[in-house]
């Protein structure tokens, strides 16, 4: 339960049009939902620290959880931000899943043998593993939209920019919104991003090549830098054609004003002023001659012209067409298997156009962390947010090995339950007793339970892959009662409705019993209640030991065996699929040792503290490739099995190759041993 609402707005919002302009052009169901949600505010949780990386004296902050949740926690703390960029769902109706690789296990002796050979990319073990699913109706996703940037705008500066990057599948829609949001006098620019050459084998359409970049300010005074660029220059850099005899090449341009200015206008040596004036001032014009840059022609008639040096010509102004920017090599070195990561460069050029160095630099939906990471890199603040596990995993490991400073937060909204929606999903009729399908009911029910004494039981459960579903509150209850219910069929007397939060159950309840407009009985249930039964850790063996050795004295933590029941299943559902489509071909399952120390993805020690918040004192991470990335600093060197630290470690937390993680307090005996927890 949220522990209060914060205003989208600072002032309230009563008697306000909040969808003006946006009903009045475009007309769609459910826009009268959003109106409700926005007067209510934006749902503050409680925000738990997770983990502290560096000192991080600047503030920065890597969240798991809802934009709009993020959002309320920045106001609440007073908390402005300078430049946003945000990579959002497209509504392609697409799933995204990552590719889990089996890594190496480290206490084969012949394996370690191989370790001046590289493993071929093919050869590796791998499997899919969805993540989340970018599917929805338009409608929803309007008003998804719509709230996120309501909040987004909510704690944006007064010369704030945004950058809102999108597809043909939604963007012309989002269009429409941002200029409803941002008003349409403060859209800058529609970038095209050329992301690839062409699709192969097009037959019936053009190839989509491209992306699109809505850019608006919050007002006319805002942070921008022009960027410039030297490709593609050959015929402009033919124009400096002119040399004085000292070597510098130069072209000439006029100084002639665009538009008349009466302070312009004034003769200069002699040289009478074109028709609108001068293009600079007369104390500019006097400081240009000191400088050596103008050109003077032999009749007073003629014009003043200014020389533009080659030597200081630092390129061209980009234009709102990119096509120098290409996707991400799949053997670059910034590649990190992420579905929807996007190149550095894409936001260097954005973060340097419009923001200052110091500035605060936010991504309400980071994905593999790139916003971040090239604002750190650029000396700016950053918030990264994100809903998805593996979006803060990737992020977090991304930042440590870049040398960052930041916390890692965690809204405690009821979201983290689900660490895979999609899965979570998949089995959500064997979590629920008696829940099955019923091919009578619409697709807003998840199917229906049977009471001897009622009959058909319909039931509802919030979608875990649409993230706006998890707040039961009056919007979502107005619907069941006006729209849900009057479509069941006449016989069903109750209904049973699970919710992951609840803005606050006696006023549902009250909102319930206070509508009069169906006699059916409406059960609410807590999806967590389901949920926490089914939440299995991982199990490791693992002993500790003080080491004294000629290169190195401290503590090792030396694992022996992990068991991981969800990979393990994720592993056995893959080897049943291929053996069952494998048909002639054949089919090499997945085949995991005795000790499966393969489905160790990454390993940290706290020496800090035995309880509360994480210290990563020591750390490794196993590649694909089974080399080890220790304290971020990549190595050639084969994971043996074990991790070292300085200190004596208190804590061992463990991370599965799917992104789970797990965490045992270490006891220690009198010799030194683990008791094995």
């Amino acid at each position: 339960m949220p522990i209060k609402y914060i205003p989208f707005i600072p002032e309230p919002v009563e008697g306000q049009a909040v969808l003006g302009n946006f009903n009045r052009i475009l007309k769609y169901k459910g826009a009268d939902d959003v109106s409700m949600v926005l007067q209510r505010g934006m749902p503050l949780y409680e925000m738990e620290k997770q983990e502290t990386v560096g000192d991080n004296t600047d503030g920065n902050m890597v969240i798991r959880g809802e934009c709009v949740s993020a959002c309320a926690y920045l106001k609440e703390q007073g908390i402005q931000v300078d430049l946003v960029y945000i990579d959002p769902p497209f509504a392609s109706g697409a799933d995204y899943a990552k590719q889990v690789y089996i890594r190496r296990n480290p206490t084969v002796a012949e394996a370690i043998a191989q370790a001046e050979q590289e493993l071929d990319i093919d050869e590796l073990k791998t499997f899919e593993e969805k993540m989340y699913g970018d599917v929805w109706d338009k409608e929803k996703y309007l008003n998804w939209m719509y709230e996120n940037l309501m909040a987004i705008k909510s704690v944006m500066s007064e010369t704030a920019s945004i950058y809102v990057h999108l597809d043909y599948h939604i963007g012309h829609y989002v269009k429409i919104l941002l200029d409803e949001v941002f008003g349409e006098e403060n859209f800058k620019n529609e970038i095209i991003w050329k992301r690839k050459q062409g699709n192969l084998g097009q037959t019936n359409q053009y190839g989509i090549v491209t992306d699109s970049i809505f850019y608006y300010s919050m007002c006319d005074e805002y942070c921008f830098h022009t960027p410039l660029t030297k490709d593609g220059q050959a015929e402009y850099l033919k124009r400096f054609k002119y040399d004085d005899g000292d070597g510098r090449k130069y072209r000439l341009s006029p100084l002639v004003s665009p538009s008349f200015s009466p302070s312009l206008v004034y003769e200069y040596k002699g040289y009478k002023p074109p028709k609108n004036g001068w293009s600079v001032s007369y104390e500019t014009m006097e400081r240009y001659e000191k400088e050596g840059r103008l050109k003077f022609p032999a009749k007073k008639e003629q014009r003043i012209e200014r020389k533009q040096f080659l030597d200081e010509w630092e390129g061209s102004p980009i234009q709102n067409l990119w096509t120098d920017i290409f996707v991400i090599n799949p053997v670059a070195e910034e590649r990190l298997d992420y579905a929807t990561q996007k190149p550095e460069a894409l936001l260097e050029r954005i973060i340097k156009a419009s923001s200052n160095p110091g500035m605060l630099v936010a991504d309400f939906f980071g994905g593999s962390g790139v916003t971040a990471a090239v604002a750190a890199k650029l000396g700016r603040r950053f918030v990264h947010c994100d809903i998805g596990l593996n979006s803060i995993q990737t992020t977090r490991d991304r930042l440590k090995a870049d040398g960052a400073a930041f916390d890692v937060l965690e809204i405690k909204d009821g979201v983290q339950l689900f660490r895979n929606p999609v899965q979570t999903m998949d089995k959500i009729k064997a979590l629920i007793p008696g829940l099955k399908n019923e091919d009578s009911l619409g697709s807003f029910w998840e199917g229906a339970i049977s009471d001897s004494k009622l009959g058909m039981v319909p039931v509802y459960v919030p979608n875990l892959m649409d993230s706006s579903s998890k707040l039961l509150d009056e919007v979502t209850v107005n619907r069941i009662i006006h729209q849900a219910i009057p479509e069941l069929d006449g016989s069903v007397k109750k209904v049973i409705v699970y919710y992951i939060d609840i803005t606050s159950e006696d006023e549902i309840r009250k909102f319930i019993r206070d509508d009069d407009s169906t006699t059916v009985e409406i059960e609410l249930r807590d999806m967590k209640a389901v949920l926490d039964d089914v939440v299995i850790g991982d199990y490791a063996e693992f002993y500790a030991e003080e080491i004294h050795e000629d290169l190195f004295g401290g503590w090792r933590v030396t694992v022996d065996k992990f068991l991981s029941d969800r990979v393990m299943g994720k592993i056995q559902e893959y080897n049943w699929k291929g053996q069952l489509n494998a048909g002639k071909k054949g089919f090499k399952p997945i085949e995991i040792s005795d000790e499966g120390l393969e489905l160790i993805e990454f390993l940290s020690l706290d020496c800090t503290a035995a309880t509360g918040e994480w210290h990563s004192d020591s750390e490794i991470k196993i590649d694909k490739l089974g080399y080890v990335v220790r304290n971020g600093t990549k190595t050639k060197t084969f994971w043996d099995g074990s991790i070292t630290s300085d200190a004596k470690p208190l804590r061992l937390k463990i991370r599965n190759i799917c992104g789970d993680e797990t965490v045992w307090e270490i006891e220690y005996r009198k010799d030194q041993l683990l008791q094995v927890l």
